[in-house]
């Protein structure tokens, strides 16, 4: 029954799989010490069985020869002692293999864990055997000292457990929601100086444009302008066709160069005026300006990307 019970605590703590037994360092020099404590109750309970066939021999076996009777008698009475020993025992052992389970069990609840258990396993003869092997390399070893974690062996308080690893999960999940909280700071301020920035370049945008408003409207005026005098010159030489029939070809020849003229002064006019646009996108502060505004709009994209993320 002690094997037994061994080949259920191998089963027990399967996944902790390290040594000869399946587990881990801890756990089998637990096993060991168990399997230490079953050695020397076995022993016990063995020494008990002989001494009951001892008691048979030295009080009974006095005479030479008995009949068939008495030989009946005493091996009843030997039957009798020896079945109230080995039950006594085995039922001994039951109750201490509970109270382990509950050692066990207790300190599982604890931590909020359930374990469970596959009592067929109990008899399988693979594992078995396997228990058997370990036992006799570990306890038929010449000169073999137990461990200083098998001379002493303790269980985990039963009242620690259960709180401590709440308190560390919570302490754990504060101090990620102050990062969390650090982290959403900076990103927030990070966002405001952005919006900032777009704030100054949109009016720097605007400033531009109204710059570039003026001159177009400068040049709208000189075109006005000329055209009034166009208008005018026009007048003045209908007013004189008027006046002078004969001065009427000499009025239009000057006519159709004022024409020629016009067109002239429109087409510099126009030059002028891309000229004009063109130097000004040569100029330092407007190369500057479209450079800040490329930048500073990836930078809106990136920071738009972090604050989707």
């Amino acid at each position: 029954l002690f094997t037994y019970f061994s080949v259920y605590l191998s089963l027990c703590l399967y996944p902790y799989l390290q040594a000869e037994l399946g587990l881990n360092e801890h756990h089998q020099n637990e096993a060991i010490n168990y399997m230490r404590f079953a050695r020397f109750k076995r022993g016990l309970c063995l020494k008990t069985v002989d001494s009951c066939f001892q008691d048979l021999k030295d009080s009974r076996l006095v005479e030479e020869t008995f009949t068939v009777d008495e030989v009946i008698d005493m091996l009843d009475g030997l039957r009798t002692v020896v079945h109230s020993e080995v039950e006594s025992e085995l039922i001994n052992t039951t109750y201490t293999n509970v109270l382990l389970l509950r050692q066990l069990f207790s300190q599982a609840e604890k931590w909020y864990l359930k374990l469970q258990t596959d009592v067929s396993e109990l008899e399988n003869r693979e594992l078995l055997e396997q228990v058997a092997e370990f036992e006799k390399s570990e306890f038929t070893s010449s000169n073999k000292k137990p461990s200083a974690d098998l001379i002493k062996p303790k269980l985990a308080p039963l009242n620690e457990g259960g709180s401590e690893l709440l308190n560390k999960t919570v302490a754990c999940l504060q101090e990620e929601n102050e990062k969390l909280k650090t982290r959403l700071k900076t990103i927030e301020t990070q966002a405001t100086a952005a919006l900032d920035e777009k704030s100054k370049l949109e009016k720097s945008l605007k400033d531009l444009q109204m710059i570039q408003g003026d001159q177009k409207i400068n040049a709208n005026q000189d075109i006005t302008e000329l055209e009034n005098k166009v208008a005018a010159l026009k007048c003045h030489f209908e007013k004189t066709l008027n006046d002078s029939t004969a001065n009427q070809k000499f009025l239009e020849e000057n006519l159709v160069t004022t024409k020629h003229d016009l067109l002239k002064v429109q087409d510099q006019l126009s030059t002028a005026e891309k000229e004009l646009e063109k130097k000004f996108q040569q100029t330092a502060a407007y190369r500057n300006m479209k450079e800040i505004l490329t930048k500073k709009n990836e930078q809106i994209k990136d920071l738009r990307k972090k604050l989707s993320k």
